[in-house]
């Protein structure tokens, strides 16, 4: 068991996502019907860059409905139990954690937080801490074999013991506008440290493989021009809302 670090790999995304959501913006001002228009997006006798000029220009009236028809999904490692319980409270996507049931935890590694990586006394006690917790967990697996429970049934219980640092994995499906949601509150800076660490992960995959989408995406204030919080919270990168209204530009 060690510490361990964070690792995203984008595993999949719609086909043709350029030309699925020009497709879609179209259908909503097209008097025709857009499934006559595909093979000519695909062949790209309608360029990619008028798709894409296209798109900008909607999405900037504020109409982003279009962009769920396109989905990213990510293969992520290296984080903790206590960033998959924020993360799952986004609940239009789809996930598929690793399970403390059926797979052994006694090797486990776990998450350093960096606040306690700079202090030599708080790393020595988590991470004695941590083969503690390891150490329980063993001792439980082996006194539930003993007592006759089956030994693969014996992680159901002997997790109660792990703590929320505990390494874990998922797999993560978003769409494009629950993943702009997604990056408007995780990459802020009040977000935790280690959700807003793989949010900007995410964020770089995604801006590569969709930039017309995604190259603006980020921190709710990076859209408004203004920080939404209340000053006691802001981080002072804009203005706070306040003093935006009462000094406009």
């Amino acid at each position: 068991m060690s510490a361990t670090s964070q690792n995203v790999r984008l595993l999949a995304v719609t086909p043709n996502a350029l030309e699925l959501i020009y497709a879609a913006f179209r259908q909503c001002y097209h008097a025709g019907y857009v499934g006559d228009m595909w093979d000519r997006l695909l062949s790209g006798e309608i360029s990619r860059g008028k798709q894409a000029d296209f798109v900008a220009r909607i999405l900037t009236s504020g109409h982003e409905s279009p962009v769920e028809h396109v989905s990213f999904t990510f293969a992520i490692e290296g984080v903790s139990r206590t960033l998959t319980h924020q993360l799952v409270r986004h609940r239009i996507a789809s996930y598929s954690q690793q399970s403390q049931r059926y797979v052994d935890a006694k090797d486990f590694d776990y998450v350093l937080p960096p606040s306690l990586a700079k202090v030599p006394e708080a790393r020595a006690r988590y991470e004695a801490f941590m083969r503690e917790a390891a150490t329980a967990y063993r001792d439980l697996q082996a006194l539930l074999v003993a007592s006759g429970r089956e030994a693969r049934a014996s992680n159901e219980d002997a997790r109660f013991v792990l703590p929320g640092g505990v390494e874990t994995k998922i797999v993560a499906t978003m769409n494009c506008r629950s993943l702009l949601h997604f990056f408007e509150l995780r990459c802020c800076m009040r977000a935790q440290w280690e959700i807003r660490a793989l949010a900007g992960r995410m964020l770089a995959l995604c801006r590569e493989a969709l930039p017309v989408i995604f190259s603006a995406a980020g921190a709710k204030c990076e859209r408004l021009g203004y920080c939404p919080e209340d000053e006691r919270f802001s981080c002072g990168k804009y203005p706070v809302r306040r003093e935006n209204l009462h000094n406009p530009a």
